[in-house]
């Protein structure tokens, strides 16, 4: 025997040992401790049953946020460079200004261009000379597009992580979905309030006065806003000024705390270096007035503001329980998703049925496999036999590379492994008819088999090119477990 075979031989031998190391931690559960290798095959969730989460980011509306925030930022600079605006305004993606003094237009516009560099301007026919208008520069347009879906993954994916899950999928799809796999929940309504809150924290103050308005005809720049009741619920409306005076993005951290005996269980916060300086002359201007605590678009509490608070720290009041909680001080420590997620589709699978699943795909593996290698074996005898052994050590090492790699196995998989065999199959008979038209010619078994893997090579190379390009067809286009 020759040493290139002896050689491909011993590198068979080994590829199957160490498939076979891999793949002990699957069938013997807890694997013993002294083994090399404690990661079994992953099982998708119809396998093992949880929950599959398909979520669309609203990337417009993660420009229409950017474009507020750059509002809400250009209107406090005004005031801080005592710069009079009449009016700042938003139409569509176009921020307005309206100067109380028109001599102050190229001081407006030397501060943007200084201070904005985001933001450009807009020109406008038949506008006086006290008017502006600006919007995001295309390329900070296209950045945000580019970007929102990434920083949404990061965002979900700390939060799964904070929830406990183990071993949770989470990944884009196409532009602009992301995918969302928790094996194991059952109950996967905590879940999508956890993953699907936009988490923006805003405070604001509580409007009062005459210019306040009343809930049914609020005043100018007053907004009516939903508001927890004493038990907790959505009950209550409330007014509040449309400005935003600091958002959740100056939060270091937050963590559960312990309220009153009537409060339930509250959130503390602490403040980056900008937050404290920022809240501090929030509080000291406004000593005596109610600040609104508002978490997406809800009034979560509204306390007085007795004394100034510079010392960077605060909390929430919600009358949440410890699950609540501890569910608002993940997602504030997390940051706020850059777009809102909309639910697209949700499917739940039990674990009974993942059983059932597992027990039916593996009968019809076993089957499927029985019956091609009887055929092989009765129909081509010796050749047959050496392509069952090919057979087998194909099957072998494609499930050991699933343990090696981490690949998760579901049932489209499963599919897909016996779908691998025929076509395995289909290789081995051309080659073994080839090799019977040979013989008939009169020709030696050894050239015989060389003519017979030479001719059936064309053949074999179409199919699986054939084959590669329906893959890919369908991993580009197909969605769910069809592109699983």
């Amino acid at each position: 025997m020759s040493r290139s075979v002896l050689t491909r031989a011993a590198l068979y031998v080994a590829l199957a040992v160490a498939t076979l190391v891999l793949l002990v931690p699957t069938f013997v559960r807890p694997a013993p401790a002294f083994w090399p290798w404690h990661q079994p095959i992953r099982l998708g969730l119809d396998l093992q049953g949880g929950t599959h989460l398909l979520y669309g980011v609203e990337v417009d509306q993660a420009i229409d946020n950017t474009v507020d925030r750059q509002m809400q930022e250009l209107e406090r600079v005004l005031r801080e460079e005592q710069i009079g605006a009449a009016s700042v305004e938003r139409k569509g993606r176009t921020i307005h200004l309206q100067l109380a003094n028109k001599d102050k237009r190229a001081q407006v516009e030397a501060l943007v261009k200084d201070r904005f560099a985001n933001l450009v301007a807009v020109p406008e026919a038949d506008t006086e000379a006290s008017d502006l208008a600006y919007t995001l520069e295309p390329r900070e347009v296209q950045r945000l597009r580019d970007n929102v879906q990434e920083q949404a993954l990061k965002i979900i994916r700390n939060r799964i992580d904070q929830f406990g899950v183990a071993e949770p999928t989470v990944q884009a799809q196409g532009s602009d979905e992301i995918v969302v796999q928790l094996p194991g929940i059952q109950d996967p309504q905590r879940a999508k309030e956890l993953i699907g809150r936009t988490a923006l924290l805003e405070f604001k103050l509580v409007a009062r006065g005459p210019e306040a308005g009343t809930l049914d005809h609020p005043g100018p720049n007053v907004q009516v806003l939903p508001a927890k009741s004493e038990k907790g619920r959505r009950a209550d409306r409330i007014l509040v000024e449309r400005r935003t005076l600091m958002t959740g993005d100056v939060l270091t951290d937050a963590s559960v705390g312990q309220g009153g005996v009537s409060e339930g269980m509250v959130v503390n916060f602490v403040l980056d270096a900008r937050g404290t300086k920022e809240f501090g002359e929030i509080t000291s201007a406004n000593v005596g007035r109610q600040l609104a605590i508002v978490l997406d678009g809800v009034v979560e509490s509204a306390p007085v503001i007795e004394d100034p608070i510079t010392g960077g720290r605060g909390l929430i009041r919600g009358h949440f329980d410890f699950t609540e909680a501890q569910d608002l001080a993940n997602v504030l420590r997390n940051g706020a998703l850059p777009a809102p997620l909309k639910l697209i589709e949700e499917r739940t699978v039990g674990p009974s049925l993942g059983q059932d699943s597992i027990r039916r795909g593996v009968l019809s593996f076993v089957v499927g496999s029985a019956l091609v290698i009887l055929f092989m074996l009765v129909y081509y005898r010796g050749g047959g036999a050496i392509a069952d052994g090919a057979l087998l050590l194909n099957v072998l090492f494609l499930v050991g590379a699933f343990a090696a790699f981490g690949f998760t196995l579901s049932l489209p998989g499963i599919a897909g492994i016996v779908l691998t065999i025929g076509m395995a199959v289909d290789a081995n008979v051309l080659i073994l008819e080839r090799i019977r038209e040979e013989l008939r010619l009169g020709k030696t078994a050894r050239a015989a088999i060389e003519a017979g893997y030479e001719r059936a090579w064309y053949a074999i190379r179409d199919s699986n090119v054939t084959t590669f390009c329906s893959g890919l067809i369908l991993f580009q286009f197909g969605s769910g477990p069809v592109r699983g």
